[in-house]
């Protein structure tokens, strides 16, 4: 994910996971920073801040990334993001059902547009 201030997503990250990136350094060409998270299930998320700048904030609504969901095992699991989401003072709507699963939205410092998911039916 790209963002537009590597320190403050990363300080904002690393509270909402709960934990520091297993990797921050410079890609050998100097094209970009990546900072990495190892996230459960052994998938990772990673931070990246590009040389050449942008001049836009990210939309959902343009062609690209609609937004990242984050796999939670059911419902408590999903109240416990929420709850956290809560605690850190992370905007949010709370929980939303629909036949499909349970999700909570959410945005980081850039507006990325961020959900904790839960399928049907699951506790």
């Amino acid at each position: 994910m790209t963002v537009t201030d590597l320190d403050r997503s990363t300080q904002w990250y690393t509270a909402l996971f709960g934990s520091d990136p297993v990797l921050d350094e410079d890609e050998e060409s100097g094209a970009f920073h990546h900072t990495v998270y190892a996230l459960s299930d052994g998938h990772l998320f990673g931070l990246h801040t590009h040389t050449e700048p942008t001049d836009g904030t990210f939309d959902e609504r343009s062609t690209g990334l609609d937004h990242v969901a984050f796999a939670c095992s059911g419902r408590g699991e999903l109240q416990r993001w929420a709850d956290r989401l809560t605690e850190l003072g992370i905007s949010h709507d709370g929980i939303k059902d629909a036949g499909y699963g349970s999700g909570v939205s959410f945005r980081d410092p850039d507006g990325i547009a961020l959900e904790f998911f839960a399928p049907p039916g699951v506790d």
